[in-house]
């Protein structure tokens, strides 16, 4: 088991080498820092705290500046537990980056869904409508609330209420692609919460030793050559200024020369 935290970016698509296109997420990880473990001896479970989102010192209290002072870090405003890691192989203030998951690994990634604010049992959960004319007086209520006994609504019937807004875990999502330079991870499908919002990516519970091929993407990056290269081909395809310059005189030259024999021959035709 393992894990890292991120920021949802939002979603695009990419094109395998056979033309195949795969809708994806793009997750932006900045460097996680360890700042906590937690052993079976001293806290009964084995976990790893990592934190990202570095802010100011000013937004942090004190506790927070200085439960991140023990980690030798600046305060963060993500701090989420990862369980079932082998906390022998972290250490206190070590950085985690996307370089500990690889494509075709299979993930689970856990993120804060959109808030919908208070909505009715059609949008909520999906129920149907009444009849919209002939005087039915019902289009968009609740229906029943259950039989005449007990004389009250029973526990878990769908009402109107909050939409969204709670926790929620996607799984089995394959990793597309890792980009170790930008520091981004490209996850198969959509993953829960809206644009800049933090997610949590662990190893599939389902799917832990699941490994699938790498996909071979097309990159529509030109390969650039480098300014110093260019500069220097230029230079050797100009000739030299001295060069030029005795091209020039000796051009002069000929057209003085031929000049005296233009104006005779005019001559004699004028003749």
């Amino acid at each position: 088991m393992k894990g890292i935290l991120g920021k949802k970016v939002g979603m695009t698509q990419v094109f395998t080498k056979e033309g195949k296109l795969i809708p994806v997420t793009v997750i932006e990880v900045e460097k996680n820092v360890v700042t906590q473990i937690k052993t079976v001896e001293k806290d009964g479970y084995a976990a790893i705290q990592l934190a990202t989102d570095t802010k100011r010192e000013k937004l942090s209290n004190k506790p927070e500046q200085g439960h991140a002072k023990k980690a030798g870090t600046a305060p963060k405003r993500f701090l989420r537990e990862i369980r079932g890691v082998n906390v022998e192989d972290y250490t206190l203030g070590q950085e985690v980056g996307v370089e500990i998951f690889e494509e075709g690994e299979m993930v689970d990634v856990t993120g804060t869904s959109k808030g919908k604010g208070f909505q009715g049992v059609i949008k909520r959960h999906n129920q149907s409508r009444g009849p919209m004319g002939h005087g039915s007086q019902y289009h968009r209520g609740v229906g029943s609330l259950g039989t005449m006994r007990p004389m009250h609504v029973l526990k878990g019937k769908k009402l109107p209420g909050q939409m969204g807004n709670v926790q929620r875990t996607v799984q089995n999502l394959e990793v597309v692609a890792v980009d170790k330079e930008n520091s981004l991870i490209l996850v198969k499908g959509n993953v829960p919460g809206p644009k800049k919002s933090f997610v949590i990516i662990k190893t599939a519970v389902k799917m832990p030793n699941e490994k699938r091929a790498k996909k071979e993407l097309i990159s529509y990056v030109e390969e650039v050559e480098p300014v110093e290269d260019v500069v220097e081909d230029a230079i050797q395809e100009e000739a030299p200024v001295e060069e030029v310059a005795t091209e020039e005189v000796a051009t002069e030259e000929k057209i003085e020369e031929t000049q005296p024999e233009e104006d005779e021959s005019s001559q004699e035709s004028a003749e």
